[in-house]
């Protein structure tokens, strides 16, 4: 497994688009800036095909401190969370390593 970083995935972009990387940097930040908007104003962004961010509300909950044992009150707070879309889904399966 390898790890792309925003730069790799801006170069893929650019070469594939036959951009300037410039522009399509600006391209991918402003995309990433949207989608972090948007969850700011927990509104659900839907991806067809590729997947749902959504913002849940954790409740707060009893949690322990590992090393004094002590229990403590975890308040509660807001999450971002993805569901992978269902094609997707089978794409990654269907593409497994043997």
């Amino acid at each position: 497994m390898t790890t792309i970083t925003k730069k790799q995935l801006v170069e893929k972009i650019s070469n594939e688009t036959e951009q300037t990387k410039v522009k399509t940097k600006a391209i991918v930040q402003l995309f990433l800036d949207t989608i972090r908007k948007e969850l700011e104003h927990s509104n659900r962004i839907e991806l067809r095909d590729f997947g749902v961010f959504e913002v849940k509300q954790r409740s707060s909950r009893v949690g322990r401190n590992p090393r004094t044992g002590e229990t403590v009150k975890v308040p509660s707070r807001k999450v971002v969370t993805f569901k992978v879309g269902r094609k997707m889904k089978q794409d990654v399966a269907s593409n497994k390593k043997k």
